[in-house]
């Protein structure tokens, strides 16, 4: 790959993807997108770049994008965030919404599913205490493979291996050959969808705690900022942001303060940013009518909807 290739491919997967690509990437770059000569039909990494200047080249960018990005997952990552959302989050939430009793929770940049579904499980262990409400959880990403390998919910060994409790192993999953696949119950909890952090997320709604973790990191600060400018709308006034532990909305975002308990990578808004979002929510409740809301706008996402045993 000649100098000037790699240089192009770099602004494309920036453009895409927000990935930032250091100079000493190009031998992982061109290992990552070797594949795709074979699924194009392109004979070499130089027909690879031609082909992604065209102006049409809409989804090979797309496939470019998906091919170099990180999809590092694994299931209860970094435990605290998920204590936070049982302990904290989810009591705090259920005294604010007595009336409704919905209670909507977005994974970003999923990857793989195993938070998303690690959310459900936690859940799912205390349906006694959640009778008569409605949680969704919608999970997005917007790399094809990793969706359908989280739509599937089916993992291996290794991958059951990193951070889920045996219990809920033996509970919630069965052996499928040299696999595991999650029950159909949990996998039925948690809506996955196409979704790119840097492109406007108002179809999905608005929801009470976002989970964006462990992605930021690979992002510059100019695309950190364009990314929690997207995120903001998408959270309600009193709701949550979620981030990876060493991740961080300081000096890149004046929406977002950390939580009371200072807890590494939790947030909620500032003051003027709640109002802000409280006049939002006014608006849309007098646009649609009593109660309506954002989270409107997202039929069919997953709810998990707890009964008694």
């Amino acid at each position: 790959m000649m100098a000037h290739e790699f240089g192009l491919l770099r602004r494309i997967l920036k453009e895409r993807s927000g990935l930032n690509l250091g100079d000493d990437k190009q031998g992982m770059l061109e290992g990552k997108l070797r594949p795709l000569l074979k699924e194009f039909a392109l004979p070499s990494m130089s027909h690879l770049a031609l082909a992604l200047m065209k102006p049409d080249a809409h989804h090979l960018r797309d496939r470019a994008a998906q091919a170099v990005t990180v999809q590092e997952s694994y299931f209860f990552r970094d435990k605290v965030p998920f204590h936070y959302f049982i302990d904290v989050m989810l009591p705090k939430l259920m005294v604010k919404r007595e009336v409704s009793r919905r209670i909507r929770v977005w994974c970003a940049a999923a990857a793989t599913g195993q938070e998303a579904y690690s959310l459900a499980m936690e859940l799912a262990e205390r349906e006694r205490q959640l009778v008569g409400w409605t949680i969704e959880i919608v999970a997005t990403d917007f790399a094809e493979d990793a969706l359908r390998k989280a739509r599937k919910g089916l993992y291996s060994q290794f991958e059951v291996q990193r951070g889920l409790p045996v219990s809920l192993l033996v509970k919630y999953f069965s052996k499928a050959g040299n696999a595991w696949e999650i029950s159909p119950d949990i996998r039925g909890k948690v809506a996955f969808g196409g979704h790119n952090l840097l492109d406007d997320g108002q179809a999905l709604g608005v929801f009470d705690v976002i989970f964006c973790r462990n992605v930021l990191i690979y992002f510059d600060d100019v695309t950190k900022r364009t990314v929690f400018a997207r995120l903001a709308p998408r959270l309600a006034s009193d709701g949550f942001l979620v981030l990876g532990a060493a991740e961080t909305t300081t000096h890149l975002s004046n929406d977002f303060m950390a939580v009371p308990e200072r807890l590494h990578g939790v947030f909620c808004f500032t003051p003027a940013a709640a109002a802000a979002a409280s006049m939002r929510e006014e608006a849309r409740r007098l646009k649609g009518g009593e109660g309506a809301s954002d989270s409107d706008a997202a039929p069919g996402a997953a709810r998990l909807c707890a009964s008694p045993r």
